[in-house]
């Protein structure tokens, strides 16, 4: 299993945001090959751990053909843009949003006086020009939770072969995996295929066994090759 660890990234950010990058386009930031650049798993092409500053936001700005995934760890989010403007997100809550052809912009906001934190994931699409929707999720605790991919014909999820998953693990929680992943670790810690591992750490492999020692989340990527 090959592993990255926050640490072992650069910091960066814009505007009223922090972050480091983990994925991007399909691989790994400069020189850190670890998790097999050449390869990406289906149409995932980039994850960033950010943080909001105080009061921070990241200033209204577009995005098309990408659908964007925001994973509230802790503290929270506002919402403005084209698309359910004023939705807030406090921690625990998973927003999707597909930009399709049609596009969208918006502007993610911390209201409050503390830093908060927050994992994006970005898909393309399998198909291009689709219209711009928009989908909440709250992942329950102690359970894996779908909440990206799925078949054409159904509207809990938008389609994709892509498919991503949010654990919120109770301690002594066993969560398995068979077939090629990306699995990054937000919070908490555990044992993964034998290694420990410590929060903010992302995890590529063809198996995954991972056992949380505590309040854990992991968010799974990975592909169905039957949709």
């Amino acid at each position: 299993m090959d592993i990255l660890t926050f640490n072992e990234l650069p910091q960066g950010g814009f505007a009223g945001l922090r972050e480091r990058q983990f994925v991007i386009n399909g691989q790994l930031l400069g020189p850190y090959k670890k998790l097999g650049a050449q390869k990406r798993v289906g149409n995932f092409v980039y994850l960033a751990d950010a943080n909001f500053m105080p009061l921070g936001e990241t200033g209204m700005h577009p995005h098309r053909e990408i659908d964007v995934i925001s994973v509230m760890v802790s503290g929270n989010v506002t919402h403005a843009g084209s698309l359910e403007h004023g939705q807030g997100l406090p921690a625990g809550m998973v927003q999707v949003q597909r930009a399709g052809g049609e596009g969208f912009q918006h502007n993610e906001v911390n209201p409050d006086e503390a830093e908060n934190q927050m994992i994006q994931l970005w898909v393309l699409p399998d198909e291009p020009g689709e219209p711009a929707g928009y989908k909440v999720y709250t992942p329950a605790k102690g359970r894996r939770t779908h909440i990206y991919g799925g078949a054409k014909n159904q509207d809990d999820r938008f389609y994709s072969k892509t498919q991503i998953d949010v654990v919120n693990a109770n301690p002594g929680q066993l969560i398995e995996h068979s077939g090629d992943f990306m699995a990054y670790l937000s919070k908490g810690s555990g044992t993964a295929n034998g290694k420990p591992v410590l929060a903010r750490t992302l995890m590529r492999s063809s198996t995954l066994t991972f056992k949380a020692d505590e309040d854990a989340q992991l968010i799974l990527i990975y592909t169905d090759a039957n949709i």
